[in-house]
C-alpha cells in the first residue's frame, strides 16, 4: 500500500491530483518498508508497536519523540491549509483504546469494525481491545500514547500540534485523524481552533468522539477509506467558504436600500 501511494495509485493520489494537492508519504513505523523508498519521509520509530493487550505498545520516550517529530515536520510545511490522514494495520484499535483514555467513553462504544469485521471477529476485537484497557487506570496523554499507542497517531497528534500553532488550517480526516485531534487537543488545547473536522465515516467510534469533541464534520458520505480521502474532499469547500470573504456587500453592491420584489 505504501508503494502505491508512492506511485501514485492509491485513492488518496487519484483524489488530491483533482484539486492539485501534493501528497506527502511519511514513515512512522512500517514492518517492511517498500523497496522503492523515493518520496518517502522516514520519521519511523520501529518496525510497528508492540502488543497492547500485554503491555505497552512503546515508551515514554518515543512517545515524546513521536510527537516531536511530528511537531517540528509540521512547522516546515509551507502549505497554509494541511489535511492529516494515514493508512496503518489495525489501527482502529489503538484510535479506540487511545479516545477511551481520553475521554472516558466506554471501549464498546468506540470500537468497530474497521475494514470489515464480521460480528464474530468484532466481538474478539472488542475482548481483546477490553482487556488492553483494563491493564492500566487513568493516563496523561502521552502516558496514553505509550501505552496504546501507535506511531503513526502520535506523530500525527505532534504534526496537528505543530500546524496549528503556526498558523496552518488543519483538516482532519476520519476515526484515526479524529483520535489523534484529540491527542494533540489534551496536549496543546489552544491548537484546536485550526482544527476543520472533514467528515463522520462510518466507524461506529468516529460519530462518538466527533460528539465527545463538540465538533461538526463538513461531510456525512459513510465513508470507510481512509487515507485522508475525507480530508482532501473537504478541501474545495473550505476554498469555497473563503473565497465568500470575497463577496460584495449589499453596499458595495449598490442595492442597500433597494425596495422588496413583490
Amino acid at each position: 500500500m505504501v508503494a502505491n501511494f508512492l506511485a501514485g495509485g492509491a485513492a488518496a493520489n487519484v483524489i488530491a491530483a483533482q484539486f492539485d494537492i501534493p501528497v506527502t508519504v511519511v514513515d512512522c513505523g512500517i514492518a517492511h518498508p517498500p523497496r522503492r523508498r523515493d518520496g518517502l519521509i522516514d520519521l519511523s520509530l520501529g518496525g510497528g508497536t508492540a502488543d497492547s493487550s500485554t503491555g505497552p505498545a512503546m515508551s515514554p520516550e518515543t512517545a515524546r519523540k513521536a510527537i516531536a517529530q511530528g511537531r517540528h515536520f509540521a512547522c516546515g510545511i509551507e502549505s497554509k491549509i494541511v489535511c492529516f490522514g494515514e493508512m496503518g494495520i489495525a489501527n482502529t484499535s489503538a484510535a479506540a483504546l487511545l479516545a477511551h483514555k481520553l475521554s472516558g467513553i466506554s471501549v464498546a462504544e468506540l470500537v468497530g469494525r474497521g475494514t470489515g469485521l464480521d460480528d464474530t471477529a468484532l466481538s474478539h476485537k472488542q475482548d481483546v481491545l477490553e482487556r488492553a484497557a483494563a491493564r492500566t487506570g487513568a493516563l496523561a496523554p502521552i502516558e496514553a500514547l505509550a501505552d496504546l499507542g501507535g506511531f503513526e497517531i502520535g506523530t500525527m497528534a505532534g504534526a496537528m500540534v505543530g500546524a496549528g500553532t503556526s498558523n496552518k488550517l488543519v483538516v482532519v480526516d476520519g476515526f484515526i485523524a479524529t483520535a489523534a485531534a484529540a491527542l494533540a487537543r489534551a496536549i496543546e488545547p489552544d491548537c484546536e481552533r485550526a482544527f476543520v473536522y472533514a467528515h463522520r465515516s462510518a466507524e461506529h467510534g468516529h460519530r462518538t468522539l466527533l460528539d465527545w469533541l463538540e465538533a461538526e464534520p463538513l461531510l456525512d458520505l459513510d465513508m470507510r477509506l481512509g487515507e485522508g480521502t475525507g480530508a482532501l474532499l473537504a478541501v474545495p469547500i473550505i476554498h469555497a467558504a473563503l473565497s465568500l470573504f470575497g463577496m460584495a456587500s449589499f453596499s458595495q453592491a449598490g442595492v442597500s436600500g433597494a425596495p422588496p420584489i413583490s
